[in-house]
C-alpha cells in the first residue's frame, strides 16, 4: 500500500511540474521557456540574468532609475548568451508576455 502511495505522488508531483509553463519568482506572470524562445536563448540563460533584476515592491512602480539599472543589466547579461538582442527586441518580447492585469 505505501508503495503505491508513493507512486502516486511521485506521478502527480512530476505532471503539476510539467502540466504548467515556469514561472520567475520575481516575475511569476511570464513564462520563461516562452520568453527566452523568442529571444533566442535558453530558459536557464533568462533565469540566470534576471535573477539580477530587482524588481519594485508590490503595490509600487519602480524609478526611473530603478527601470533603467535594470535594464541594463538584463541587456547585457542577455547579450552575452546571444549578441543579436536588441533593446527593442528585448522590450517587444516582454512586451508581448506582459501580463494584462
Amino acid at each position: 500500500m505505501k508503495l503505491h502511495v508513493y507512486a502516486l505522488i511521485s506521478a502527480f508531483l512530476v505532471l503539476a511540474a510539467t502540466a504548467a509553463p515556469a514561472f520567475l519568482q520575481n516575475d511569476p506572470k511570464r513564462p520563461v521557456a516562452d520568453v527566452a524562445r523568442d529571444l533566442g536563448i535558453t530558459a536557464d540563460q533568462f533565469v540566470a540574468c534576471f535573477n539580477g533584476v530587482t524588481p519594485a515592491p508590490r503595490g509600487s512602480k519602480p524609478t526611473d532609475d530603478q527601470v533603467h539599472a535594470n535594464k541594463q543589466h538584463l541587456l547585457s547579461c542577455l547579450q552575452q548568451a546571444n549578441p543579436s538582442i536588441t533593446n527593442e527586441k528585448l522590450d517587444a518580447v516582454m512586451d508581448k508576455y506582459r501580463p494584462s492585469s
